[in-house]
């Protein structure tokens, strides 16, 4: 099995080799890692200062290679959807593409100092939630669990980057079929 992951704009380097490493071990994946799309090629929401989620995700599934199972966006900008202020990530399991964005992952969006070991822990658990949706993951009741529902930074620094029991349980029967 194999998975891609593209960065939208600019991100370090340093938070894509954590995450590869991370979902590779997560999902025993080959990771491959797609060229950056540059941020102008998405129109942003002066009024929101935001990205639409949904346009992202339809780029990336043209990117998509089909001889890969899943593609994975990461972003550095502010992520919204519909009926929504904002958005860690949107998944797709139809076109097996998600994206999602370390903006909101950052101390310092909430005035606080940056640390890079804070953002890749917390980016490495929205990555892996994301992924999981792809293989029909639905959110987890367990707090502690990557698959529960994130409406707050508190809830992704609480729950761990691994699936509980029964989300790995259903995700190795999701992706033998």
């Amino acid at each position: 099995m194999n998975m891609e992951i593209v960065t939208v704009g600019s991100l370090h380097p340093t938070i894509i080799e954590y995450l590869t490493h991370l979902i590779s071990k997560r999902f025993n994946v080959m990771i491959q890692r797609r060229a950056s799309v540059p941020i102008n090629a998405f129109e942003e929401d002066k009024s929101r200062g935001q990205y639409l989620s949904r346009d992202i995700l339809e780029v990336l599934a043209h990117m998509r290679n089909t001889n890969n199972d899943a593609l994975l966006g990461v972003a550095a900008v502010d992520l919204y959807a519909p009926s929504f202020n904002f958005v860690f990530g949107q998944a797709d399991p139809v076109s097996m593409v998600a994206v999602y964005s370390v903006n909101r992952l950052r101390p310092s969006f909430y005035g606080l100092r940056d640390d890079v070991r804070v953002l890749h822990l917390r980016a490495g658990k929205e990555a892996v939630h994301e992924l999981g949706h792809l293989f029909r993951l639905r959110h987890c009741v367990n707090p502690r669990c990557v698959m529960f529902f994130s409406s707050s930074l508190a809830d992704t620094d609480l729950k761990e980057d691994e699936f509980c029991d029964r989300c790995r349980k259903r995700l190795g029967e999701n992706m033998r079929l």
